[in-house]
């Protein structure tokens, strides 16, 4: 099954959030603390000030130390992809482990692998899809590309 970590959860939630206050019409722009994230949707503090951490080190937050410190977002919500907060977060994406190097797979059965080229346009696919989509779509920015819309521009049949 296909599902995201807890973590890319967190660090999407944080991000949504992050967003709508530094580009909401009731605040200026202003710093959020990892407390006031956690409060807001009832999550380890701990854990989302590592996701936090990590997405500062990616360059998808600014973290601002001090007394009135907390984390604003390093550019515009809709120049952030889910796929790269997923990357960030996760690592490299892919739907089977062998997948992770399209240029040097990884997998023992190589040789007699039959649904090498399927599982290939599936995840590019769910990469597209993720690309396509950023933190200003969570928010209702934009309308989103379907997994629909893009088979049936790519030429894939369900």
């Amino acid at each position: 099954m296909l599902q995201f970590s807890k973590k890319a959860d967190y660090g999407l939630m944080a991000l949504q959030y992050i967003a709508s206050v530094q580009f909401g019409d009731v605040a200026p722009t202003r710093v959020v603390n990892t407390k006031e994230i956690a409060e807001e949707y009832h999550i380890p503090v701990e854990l989302l000030a590592k996701v936090l951490q990590t997405l500062a080190k990616h360059g998808i937050v600014e973290s601002h130390n001090g007394p009135k410190g907390g984390y604003l977002l390093a550019r515009n919500a809709k120049g952030i992809t889910i796929a790269q907060v997923l990357e960030a977060i996760e690592g490299p994406l892919g739907i089977t482990e062998c997948y992770h190097d399209k240029d040097a797979p990884t997998c023992v059965q190589l040789e007699h692998c039959n649904i090498r080229t399927p599982l290939l346009k599936v995840q590019d696919s769910i990469y597209q899809l993720l690309n396509s989509m950023t933190i200003e779509d969570m928010m209702g920015g934009t309308p989103l590309i379907t997994v629909q819309s893009l088979t049936a521009a790519e030429g894939v049949e369900r």
